[in-house]
């Protein structure tokens, strides 16, 4: 097991990591603000539980056959840049809501968990990233490299659990003001396939 010391550095550096603005912070305000806090945490779980594979991945093995091979780098991007854009054309043709100010009816809660699993698994900058950052915190005394891998992982996710969430909770609230007025709701919705497209062009030109 690893020294406590040693996961409260790494606990801290992956809080700041999480407050970093990028493609997942981004996508769990953008959700947030659409559908509401509850959505936004869904999504957070979502997210959460990708980051249980790419832990998984790396703790294996499996990253580092993954960073040896360029065409499964560009598949897994091309995947998730395919899936941000479509999800942008679904925010863009999305009506306002009817039935009332504030109202909105939200996706299914198994899609939303869905979209955030999706949105982590298919970006292989996270993959690579754990594969890279992860390892540099193991410490040969502190028995099998594996299970200190599973335990930064579990580190990571934690940190990232209360950084989005706390992302969620406040877009949700400036999410709720704005779907009061049908306007302000197309024009975030509209807001919203903007992000996704931009997120997908940024994944779609990644490089290792």
């Amino acid at each position: 097991m690893l020294p406590f010391d040693t996961l409260l550095a790494f606990f801290g550096i992956a809080v700041l990591l999480a407050l970093t603005p990028g493609p997942d912070n981004l996508f769990v305000l953008m959700q947030s603000a659409m559908w509401g806090r509850a959505a936004g945490m869904l999504v957070v779980l979502g997210l959460c539980t990708g980051l249980l594979g790419h832990t998984a991945a790396v703790a294996v093995g499996l990253a580092a056959v993954f960073a040896a091979s360029p065409a499964a780098f560009t598949a897994l991007k091309l995947a998730g840049a395919a899936y941000l854009a479509w999800l942008a054309w679904q925010a863009w043709r999305a009506p306002p809501e009817a039935g009332g100010p504030g109202r909105v009816e939200p996706l299914p809660r198994a899609a939303l968990y869905r979209r955030g699993i999706i949105m982590n698994l298919t970006n292989p900058k996270v993959l690579l990233f754990f594969f890279a950052f992860l390892p540099q915190f193991t410490r040969p005394a502190a028995g099998p490299v594996a299970w200190q891998i599973v335990e930064l992982g579990a580190a990571f996710i934690v940190a990232t659990l209360l950084v989005f969430g706390a992302i969620a909770f406040f877009s949700g609230a400036f999410g709720q003001l704005l779907r009061r007025s049908p306007a302000a709701q197309r024009w975030l919705n509209r807001a919203a396939a903007l992000v996704f497209v931009g997120l997908a062009l940024r994944l779609a030109t990644a490089t290792r």
